[in-house]
């Protein structure tokens, strides 16, 4: 395809987008989300280019106005992404209560003498 050279080609590939087709029906935006979910570092070239080669031209030939529009929503989808800064989660740990079972009522707590 037009403005895919083979970088953007193989990130393409391994994020599922094989054909012209696979890359119309996810749209510009979609596919270069897929290219940075997957860990890539696309700069917003690869969006123009995807939008260039959907529109068959040359991707510095993509409108102004369209290339407004198409940072515009690939940064509003950015934005929801995870901060890659922050870890995913915390060490899971594991508490036992040091409480005893025998005779205990699930809804008294250890403080409790069941009493009402």
């Amino acid at each position: 395809m037009r403005n895919i050279g083979p970088k953007s080609s193989a990130w393409l590939r391994q994020v599922g987008l094989h054909t012209r087709e696979d890359l119309a029906a996810a749209g510009p935006v979609d596919a270069y989300m897929r290219v940075r979910r997957a860990g890539f570092r696309p700069s917003m070239n690869l969006l123009y280019a995807l939008e260039g080669a959907l529109l068959d031209c040359h991707w510095q030939e993509v409108p102004e106005q369209r290339r407004q529009q198409l940072v515009a929503e690939a940064q509003a989808a950015i934005a929801e992404l995870p901060d890659p800064r922050r870890p995913a989660a915390g060490p899971v740990t594991t508490t036992h209560s040091d409480r005893d079972d025998e005779g205990d009522d699930a809804a008294s707590g250890p403080d409790d003498d069941g009493r009402d």
